[in-house]
């Protein structure tokens, strides 16, 4: 299995770059990889190291508060963070309270083995997932204290099937699994692992912290000046399908929508602002001269730019949360942590415990059509006590798993 592991790793790094010259993802792919080695030459062998894995973007933000309570108290340590996924490592690349944020190589022996030695950290931390073979053999041989935080199993995984094996003895790697739930723990017992322990997730403690902070925006509170108003947060073609036929056909002038697509490519943009035939403002032209002083004139605004959708919801009576209908949803976390009823699309959900959870609870809806959108979207909109039901549900639910941070915390500390 090892043999034909490298294989097709030896495959992928040929392949890849041919791919690279037609998708444009997959070229940051390739083409920030190359840059991994050359970012870590910075890196002295007297530094201490604390170094943090994590897929993608969301992975980044459960690690989060661990970072930055690390930076506050182990000032003389170098805070190295990782990603797989360029949708993490194109928006975290300039993250200042890390030292170094760069690509992890492309999982060879030999990537490996010089990875681990140009950063010699004292802990490694793997955020959720991303169980790669090699690297794992290497932080074992080298005696490298590493954690998984936030981690959840599934029983589909390799790891509990019966040809597994290979993965499992990877797993030996972790000296330690914070792990999210009971099923997660159950399963690593299941295959031998004891070394766990159930500390939630660290995501509930950052947006918690959101709360903290100053969340007003100026011209969401002119634009929404006291309107019932529906903020669609990471929004797909899928999901703006919904809103757009809601808008058009069922919406009253009293409600108003905030939308923030997950996509701000600026073809896509204009063709949903087409699509509106109510009075729609976009953030870029906020400041043109016909909108200053009446954007409250408004019924729709759309958000083509990155980074003010956590505080947008602050503003919100509903939010929608996107992806579900697409390859997978977005955070509910943030809207759930201002009490805010919550509606998301589709299936694709169940990876996300949250998801799961609050569903059940009853504090988010699921929809699966228009019927059903529509139907939501006006009940919620004409009943502010199922409004206030919804919104208690939620702010309970964030209120109850925080403290994952402090018992991750707690283990590190008395390892460095």
């Amino acid at each position: 299995m090892n043999f034909l592991y490298n294989l097709l790793l030896f495959v992928a790094s040929l392949l890849l770059p041919i791919v690279a010259l037609f998708n444009k993802k997959i070229k940051l792919f390739v083409d920030g990889r190359k840059q991994t080695f050359s970012k870590l030459e910075n890196i002295q062998q007297s530094d201490k190291i604390i170094w943090f894995h994590a897929a993608s973007l969301g992975e980044f933000e459960q690690g989060r508060p661990i970072i930055e309570a690390l930076k506050e108290d182990y000032k003389n340590h170098k805070i190295v963070v990782t990603f797989f996924s360029p949708s993490g490592y194109e928006i975290r690349k300039n993250y200042n309270l890390a030292d170094v944020v760069c690509y992890l190589p492309l999982d060879t022996k030999a990537n490996a083995r010089k990875f681990i030695a140009q950063i010699h950290p004292e802990i490694a931390i793997f955020i959720k997932y991303e169980f790669w073979p090699n690297l794992l053999s290497e932080v074992k041989k080298q005696q490298i204290n590493t954690i998984l935080i936030s981690g959840i199993f599934r029983e589909k995984q390799v790891f509990f099937k019966r040809y597994g094996s290979f993965m499992r003895d990877k797993l030996t790697a972790f000296h330690h699994f914070y792990l999210q739930n009971e099923t997660s723990k159950k399963l690593l017992s299941s295959i031998g692992f004891e070394n766990t322990t159930i500390a939630g997730d660290t995501r509930f403690d950052r947006v918690s912290d959101i709360l903290q902070q100053d969340n007003s925006l100026d011209f969401i509170s002119e634009f929404k000046n006291n309107s019932y108003t529906l903020v669609a947060g990471s929004t797909w073609k899928d999901d703006e399908k919904l809103l757009v036929n809601y808008i058009n056909n069922q919406a009253s002038s009293d409600e108003k929508f905030i939308i923030a697509p997950h996509n701000i490519n600026q073809n896509q943009i204009k063709e949903l602002q087409k699509s509106i035939y109510k009075k729609t403002v976009l953030y870029s032209e906020k400041d043109h001269k016909k909108h200053i002083g009446n954007l409250a004139e408004n019924q729709v605004f759309i958000i083509d730019t990155i980074g003010l959708l956590t505080k947008i919801y602050a503003y919100a009576d509903v939010a929608y949360v996107g992806g579900g209908l697409a390859t997978g949803l977005h955070n509910i976390l943030e809207p759930a942590t201002f009490g805010v009823p919550i509606i998301f699309g589709g299936n694709k959900y169940k990876k996300f415990q949250e998801a799961t959870d609050l569903l059940q609870l009853g504090g988010v809806k699921k929809v699966v059509n228009q019927q059903e959108f529509t139907n939501i979207v006006s009940t919620l909109k004409n009943n502010a006590d199922l409004r206030t039901t919804f919104a208690n549900i939620n702010q309970q639910y964030i209120l109850e798993h925080t403290g994952a941070t402090k018992k991750i915390l707690d283990y590190i500390k008395k390892t460095l």
